[in-house]
């Protein structure tokens, strides 16, 4: 009943309302946010070690979204997944969203496999962008884990991802995403090349102020 009440959505103007409105999909986003939570927790206790180890505390912030139904429905589609609750669980990694803004990009590599060494988590998936950047330039590291919730009838398990960047990779990325989205460009091309250039450079800066770091610690 309701995998074939999803199955038509696909006839509806604007989907996302539907799904708003009904409880198992309610339940699957509160399902969701208790685990991005539980990614939170775990970094913020992680963070707190680290801090006594290092006298230095290795993420700025920490940011935790969840996925609107807009955006889901709009994967889904845009993936040619099916529009149902099932199809959610099964090929949607990033409903749940953890961003770590770091100050020195070793210090990412440390609260990362800090992470996911802990042996109620699962990792899925690993793309390291700061090593192998996308060809525009974006820098990050990201993971996609799977961490179980307990609830009061037993305990399910959850994906959430990971995002980990330095400041200055993240004030890069969100620039770019503005210029990305800006209408009417007049040179793309030359643009893209400046962006490139410009991520280079934040690149070049990470590595300087972690040498400075290295050489005063």
């Amino acid at each position: 009943m309701l995998e074939s009440s999803f199955d038509n959505l696909a006839s509806i103007e604007h989907p996302e309302y539907l799904l708003e409105k009904m409880q198992p999909f309610l339940e699957l986003m509160v399902y969701y946010h208790c685990a991005m939570l539980e990614i939170k927790t775990k970094l913020e206790v992680l963070d707190k070690g680290l801090a006594l180890r290092s006298s230095r505390n290795p993420f700025e912030s920490i940011k935790c979204r969840l996925k609107s139904p807009r955006s889901i429905v709009e994967k889904l589609r845009r993936k040619g997944y099916p529009l149902n609750i099932g199809s959610i669980e099964e090929n949607l990694n990033d409903i749940a969203g953890v961003r770590v803004i770091c100050s020195f990009p070793d210090d990412i590599y440390d609260l990362a496999d800090s992470l996911c060494a802990q042996d109620d988590i699962k990792v899925l998936s690993r793309k390291d962008y700061i090593r192998d950047p996308k060809p525009n330039g974006y820098r990050s590291l990201h993971l996609v884990l799977q961490i179980p919730i307990f609830l009061s009838d037993g305990k399910k398990e959850m994906r959430v991802e990971v995002q980990f960047r330095t400041i200055a990779m993240d004030f890069w990325a969100s620039l770019e995403h503005k210029v990305k989205y800006k209408k009417d460009i007049q040179n793309p091309d030359q643009v893209a090349e400046e962006l490139h250039q410009c991520a280079e450079a934040i690149s070049q800066l990470d590595q300087r102020m972690q040498d400075i770091r290295n050489n005063i610690a």
